[in-house]
C-alpha cells in the first residue's frame, strides 16, 4: 500500500524534470507531481501532436515549460543547469511502433542518443541525483511465449521502435556501472506498456482510434484483432514511477536497476476483447478487422513477470482491465463538460481509493 501523504512527503518542494511533459503519460504524470506539491520542469518539443491532454488541463499554468529537443544535448543541458532538478522522469520519446518503420533514425536519435544526453546532464550535474528512465516492455526479445518476462530476460527489437527501446536499457545499465554505482546518484528503469487512459490522442493507437471512430458514427477498424497484450491504466504505472523515484531520492540504492509495471494476469487479453469493453461503456457501435499480410510486423503475444515489483518494491496493480476500459471511455465522455485538470484529479484520488 502507497498512501499519497507518504507522496506529500517525498515529493513536496522537491525540483523534479520531466522529460515528454506535453505527451499522454507526461501531462498525467506532471499533472500529479502538481498535485503533490513539486516544483515540476516540463522539456517537450515545441510542437507535439500528442499533447492535447497538457492543453485541456492548462498545465502550462501550474509548471515551468521549458521546450526544446531531446536529441539537442546543449538545449537539454541548458534547462538542467538554470532549474537544477533533483530528480528527472525522462519520458521523451518517439513512442509509436509504426512511425519507427517511416523514420528509424529519427527513432534512434530521440529514444537512444536522447537517453544518453538525460543520462550526461545527470553525470554533470551536482543537484540531479536520481533519474526514473521509461522504456518499455517492447524492450524485451519477444518470442511470442505466454510466460511473462522478467527484468533479467534477453533484450533485443524486431522493429526500430523496440531496437531503440532496448539501446536505452543497455544505456542505463552502462552508465549506473559506469558512472553512478557508488557515488550517490541512482537511476532505475522502468518497463511498461499498452497504457489506456484519457487524454490519449495519438495516432494509430487503439483506443483514440476507437474513441474518434465511435464519436464519429463509424465502425472501429481494427488491424490485428487477436494480438494479446497487458492492458493498463495510465496511472498504473505513473504510481510505480513515483514510488520507485521516492526510493532513489531517500538514496535506497537496492532500487537502482530495471522494473517492470504492467497489469495482472486477468487484464493481458486480446485486442478485440478491449474493443468489445470500449463499445459496451460507451454504450454502442461496431467494428472490423481489416488485417492486412502487408501491414509492419507486429508481435502477437507479449506480457511482463512483475513480480519482482510486487514483491520487492510493494507495488501492484489495483484495476482490472473493466474498472480500465470504464474509467477510459468515462474520461473522454465527461472531458468536454467540464475542466480537464479536475476531472485527472478526480480520476486519481479514484485510483488512490482503490
Amino acid at each position: 500500500m502507497m498512501p499519497s501523504d507518504l507522496w506529500q512527503e517525498d515529493y513536496r518542494g522537491k525540483k523534479v524534470l520531466v522529460t515528454g511533459h506535453t505527451g499522454f503519460k507526461g501531462a498525467w504524470l506532471s499533472l500529479w507531481l502538481c498535485e503533490l506539491g513539486a516544483r515540476v520542469t516540463g522539456f517537450s518539443l515545441e510542437d507535439w501532436a500528442n499533447d492535447r491532454l497538457f492543453k485541456l488541463a492548462g498545465l502550462s499554468a501550474r509548471l515551468t515549460d521549458e521546450r526544446g529537443d531531446i536529441s539537442d544535448a546543449k538545449r537539454l543541458e541548458e534547462v538542467v543547469s538554470k532549474h537544477q532538478p533533483e530528480i528527472v522522469f525522462h519520458l521523451a520519446a518517439q513512442p509509436l511502433v509504426r512511425e519507427s518503420y517511416w523514420d528509424p533514425v529519427k527513432t534512434f536519435r530521440t529514444n537512444v542518443m536522447g537517453t544518453v544526453h538525460v543520462l550526461e546532464c545527470m553525470r554533470k550535474s551536482e543537484a540531479l541525483r536520481a533519474g526514473v528512465i521509461v522504456t518499455s516492455d517492447k524492450c524485451y526479445r519477444n518470442q511470442e511465449r505466454e510466460k511473462g518476462y522478467r527484468e533479467s530476460d534477453e533484450l533485443g527489437g524486431h522493429d526500430p521502435y523496440s531496437a531503440s527501446k532496448a539501446g536505452a536499457e543497455l544505456i542505463v545499465h552502462s552508465y549506473d556501472q559506469s558512472f553512478f554505482r557508488g557515488t550517490g546518484k541512482m537511476i532505475a528503469s522502468a518497463r511498461a506498456g499498452n497504457n489506456l487512459g484519457g487524454g490519449d490522442y495519438a495516432k494509430d493507437r487503439l483506443v483514440p482510434d476507437s474513441i474518434a471512430a465511435l464519436a464519429g458514427g463509424r465502425e472501429i477498424e481494427i488491424r490485428n484483432p487477436d494480438a494479446v497484450r497487458p492492458w493498463q491504466h495510465v496511472l498504473e504505472p505513473l504510481r510505480g514511477y513515483l514510488w520507485l523515484g521516492a526510493k532513489l531520492l531517500n538514496r535506497e540504492e537496492a532500487f537502482a536497476q530495471a522494473w517492470n509495471f504492467g497489469p495482472g494476469q486477468e487484464s493481458v487479453v486480446p485486442v478485440s476483447k478491449v474493443i468489445e469493453l470500449i463499445i459496451r461503456y460507451w454504450g454502442g457501435g461496431r467494428w472490423r478487422s481489416v488485417e492486412s499480410p502487408r501491414d509492419w510486423h507486429e508481435s502477437k503475444l507479449l506480457q511482463l513477470d512483475i513480480s519482482k515489483a510486487v514483491r520487492e518494491l510493494g507495488w501492484r496493480p489495483r484495476w482490472t482491465i473493466e474498472q480500465v476500459i470504464e474509467k477510459t471511455v468515462e474520461w473522454y465522455k465527461n472531458v468536454g463538460a467540464g475542466d480537464a485538470y479536475a476531472l485527472c484529479v478526480r480520476q486519481i484520488k479514484e485510483y488512490m481509493r482503490a
